[in-house]
């Protein structure tokens, strides 16, 4: 017999001990068999992912692609991993059940799957994902990365509200309602303030951001535990991917390659009454 307790000295001493026990205590020491049990088990190609949680218009593309310009970011177009879903079938559903998974837990490693495979593409070490409808499920992204960092973007709500009117404006040829558009930054602002409530991370606003870029992308930087790299302000000089629709910003603004700080922030009576709320929130109301 192999020196492992089961036979030998070893097993005989094992019995000489409980046959002393259950003289003098009626008890004997036995192994308990203890049945392996099937977990959710949170194994992660990319175990720290970075995401930004920001409205539409807020900025986000910006502040992506002057992050994707550092040696040790990756920080590619928006990969819109909330409308990426598995449908598993009946005898699939006995499979991974019997692996201790479902539905929800394969949503979670497709999506870690489609980050690693970005971020073993850029050859860098961090990735940071931006899409704005992530803050309709950003209790996903928690689920899914326990260790994940998060970025807050944050933009005067009103600014937000006529970047997006004259977007839609152009896209469609057409004036949408003005109150639509409220009401929908209202539902993005509400959204970014919850995951603000819930997560902890680190908060950059927008008119900071372009106004002083050096001092806020420093500041980043350390949040992410990297060098602070001046290059990164000058994302024009680097390849960052084609500026489309849906998967972030496409407009000239974008596309010159440079920062414009060049901005006006309303004034407390231009601010929609349904949007005063938040905008005070964020210190954005005198």
């Amino acid at each position: 017999m192999s020196p492992d307790g089961k036979g030998g000295a070893g097993g005989r001493f094992k019995k000489a001990v409980n046959h002393a026990l259950e003289r003098t205590t009626g008890h004997q020491i036995t192994r308990v068999r203890v049945e392996p049990t099937r977990r959710h088990r949170v194994n992660r190609l990319v175990t720290r992912p970075t995401f930004i949680i920001a409205p539409v218009r807020s900025g986000s593309t910006l502040l992506r692609v002057i992050l994707d310009s550092h040696s040790e970011i990756c920080a590619p177009h928006e990969l819109h991993l909330r409308t990426m879903h598995v449908r598993v079938t009946e005898y699939g559903q006995r499979a991974v059940e019997q692996i201790g998974l479902d539905e929800r837990a394969l949503e979670h490693l497709l999506w870690d799957r489609v980050l690693h495979r970005e971020l073993a593409a850029s050859g860098k070490k961090i990735i940071v994902e931006k899409t704005p409808n992530t803050v309709f499920g950003w209790d996903r992204l928690q689920e899914a990365w326990p260790r994940a960092r998060f970025i807050f973007l944050l933009r005067h709500p009103a600014s937000i509200a006529d970047a997006l009117g004259r977007v839609r404006d152009g896209a469609a040829n057409k004036t949408f309602d003005e109150s639509e558009v409220v009401e929908r930054i209202r539902e993005y602002t509400e959204q970014v303030e919850q995951a603000r409530s819930n997560l902890p991370g680190l908060t950059v606003k927008y008119e900071e951001l372009v106004k002083e870029p050096e001092r806020v992308v420093s500041g980043i930087c350390r949040f992410l535990e990297v060098e602070w790299e001046p290059a990164m302000l000058d994302y024009g000089a680097f390849r960052h991917g084609p500026y489309v629709p849906r998967l972030g910003d496409w407009g000239p603004k974008i596309r010159s390659g440079h920062i414009d700080s060049d901005i006006v922030v309303p004034a407390d009576d231009q601010v929609p009454e349904a949007l005063r709320p938040i905008s005070a929130a964020w210190d954005y109301l005198s």
